[in-house]
């Protein structure tokens, strides 16, 4: 007997809800499991995942690099997980990372779509820079956004010069506390924070400025909402954003955020003049004029804010929590300080502001700052892919619109190319000579066609601001208070737990 011929009509109302029900039920799951049952023949093999969940409700969202190192450990370098009916794809190793992002870079580029910015105006030809699909619009954007930070000074003098006036404000600040423990963190988020808010909105803001204090505390907020299960589901149950209440809660960081970002910008259009470039905003500003009445440009107001608030978050988030860390490796380990601030003395000295041709003569320095990146290996992650079309790495089957996530931490703290990948160690980056040596497997700022559009100004940020600390002050532990222990808080990005330091002016 099918189904149509039972004679509904007969039966008890109780009855006919649970016939329907189950019916309903058994063909969900049906359903769920042609979807996304893996016929693919050599795709990654991974946990095993629930019917309409998948691994949602098994997986560590707030500790994730380090759910997804024992899931290694498990499955092998390449492995899947099942979010709902997302296919997620992790690769882990140098080798495996390299094909992904450089060989396979034409399979790999793209960006996954993320139902909770549909909210915030993310559609087509308005995506910003960092999470924009792989296509015309991103390249524009891309080659605006660099063209336009080239002309602001970006590997230039006048854009180092900045970068040092900025530390020297910084130091000052630091030396107001007259020896005192303090925690540097919103100085040091405010110090680079204002290089690129300098390019990009034209101004920098005071140390004790509370509105801006308020907007670099929203970036924790921000990062911290990404970790909650209820933002994964609603990434792919998206009716979940209207629940009464969930969207404020879940998104009042970023809303925060924009509404800060849309008033500079309202400034910045009533102000404007056509001769006159003070800023990144005012370039774009006079792009949107060129293209004006061209509905597929992607030179339009809310891509403005949007790409304003790309380059505003990833200027100031990874650098600054990168030298917090360099501060606290410094108190860590004071001898690695001491030999630092032995090579500032003999090639800068305590007078001369340093300069990015000191960097060459200063191997030491160099290899120091680069350990700090590799050792605090603050993205593990990166920012996710996805694939464009069916593609293969390491004889893996990787289909069309996977979401792929390259673990940089397992290249950064690979045991097989690192003589020492769990320790703090500067001579990974010097030969028997003491030289400093370039590592292929340095790749903070992830590689391919999506590498980090920061890259250059973030290095230049680094070597600036850690030697200028280094030459005016010995940071030290407080002597009433415990070492600081190197455990690191995971959201998104990781970045050190509070410590409290004493700067001593040399």
């Amino acid at each position: 007997m099918s189904l149509l011929s039972v004679p509904w009509s007969l039966l008890p109302s109780g009855t006919f809800l649970t016939m329907l029900a189950l019916f309903f039920t058994v063909f969900a799951l049906l359903f769920d499991f042609m979807k996304r049952r893996r016929s693919w023949s050599r795709y990654p093999p991974g946990p095993t995942s629930l019917p309409f969940f998948g691994n949602i409700l098994q997986v560590d969202f707030k500790n994730l690099s380090e759910y997804c190192a024992r899931l290694r450990k498990r499955h092998g370098d390449i492995f899947s997980l099942q979010l709902c009916w997302d296919n997620l794809v992790f690769i882990n190793g140098f080798e495996n990372v390299k094909e992904g992002l450089i060989t396979r870079s034409d399979d790999t580029s793209d960006r996954p779509h993320f139902a909770i910015n549909d909210s915030y105006g993310y559609k087509k030809n308005c995506e910003g820079v960092i999470g924009a699909k792989y296509g015309q619009s991103w390249r524009d954007v891309k080659r605006f956004s660099l063209s336009t930070l080239r002309d602001f000074g970006l590997g230039k003098k006048s854009l180092a010069e900045r970068v040092t006036e900025e530390a020297g404000f910084l130091c000052s600040a630091f030396k107001s506390k007259e020896g005192r423990p303090f925690d540097p963190h919103f100085m040091i988020n405010n110090a680079v924070s204002n290089v690129i808010c300098s390019i990009t909105f034209g101004d920098r803001f005071e140390y004790d400025d509370k509105k801006f204090m308020k907007v670099l505390s929203l970036f924790e907020d921000l990062f911290k909402a990404t970790t909650e299960l209820i933002l994964q589901l609603a990434n792919v149950i998206p009716v979940l954003v209207h629940i009464p209440g969930m969207a404020r809660k879940t998104f009042k960081a970023r809303d925060d955020l924009f509404d800060f970002l849309r008033g500079i910008i309202a400034e910045h259009k009533e102000s404007w003049d056509p001769n006159l470039k003070r800023d990144f905003i005012d370039v774009f500003l006079e792009e949107m004029e060129k293209v004006k009445g061209d509905p597929n440009s992607c030179f339009n107001e809310n891509n403005l804010l949007l790409t304003v608030g790309d380059l505003f978050t990833a200027g100031t988030e990874t650098t600054s929590t990168t030298l917090r860390f360099g501060l606290l490796y410094m108190i860590l380990y004071p001898d690695i300080q001491r030999r630092v601030q032995k090579e500032i003395d003999q090639v800068i000295g305590r007078e001369r502001k340093p300069t990015m041709d000191d960097r060459a003569k200063m191997p030491y320095t160099n290899a120091v700052v680069h350990e700090i990146q590799r050792y605090a290996d603050i993205a593990p992650l990166s920012v996710p892919h996805k694939t464009s079309r069916d593609t293969e790495i390491n004889g893996f089957f990787i289909p069309k619109a996977t979401t792929l996530f390259f673990s940089l931490s397992s290249v950064l703290k690979d045991e097989s190319i690192w003589a020492t990948p769990y320790q703090f160690y500067p001579e990974n980056f010097l030969d028997a000579d003491g030289h400093f040596i370039k590592r292929d497997a340095f790749i903070p700022f992830s590689a391919g066609r999506r590498i980090c559009l920061g890259e250059q100004l973030a290095k230049m940020e680094l070597f600036l601001f850690f030697t200028t600390f280094l030459q005016q002050f010995t940071f030290f532990i407080p002597r009433d208070q415990p070492r600081p222990k190197e455990e690191t808080i995971e959201v998104t990005i990781k970045s050190p737990k509070p410590y409290q330091l004493c700067a001593e002016v040399r």
